[in-house]
């Protein structure tokens, strides 16, 4: 595995950003059960509203607080996803509750 950054860029085609979290960061991250990635990503904004940080630490804590985010994001899509998918089922079932149709 490599320690090498992404570069991402921004609204100017001539300047890029690259991002301070290397790939294993990113694939932690992307491991990461709910609790913990809400967990971490309340440190990071902790840390951004006490300040004190400089310029580079303070990118660096809203990069990690982008990507865990991202992560809770994804995580309660795929549950919200799962609840919508047994609730539809249920209302399928209760549609076809004492009839013939239920019995396939």
């Amino acid at each position: 595995m490599t320690d090498k950054t992404t570069a991402a860029t921004t609204s100017s085609p001539s300047s890029t950003v690259t991002s301070s979290l290397t790939d294993d960061e990113r694939k932690i991250i992307a491991q990461m059960p709910y609790e913990e990635a809400r967990d971490k990503l309340i440190q990071a904004v902790q840390a951004l509203e006490a300040g004190g940080l400089n310029l580079d630490q303070s990118m660096r804590q809203w990069e990690i607080g982008e990507a865990l985010a991202k992560r809770a994001q994804s995580l309660l899509n795929d549950v919200k996803a799962k609840l919508d998918a047994a609730q539809a089922e249920q209302a399928t079932s209760a549609d076809t509750a004492g009839t013939q149709s239920n019995l396939d």
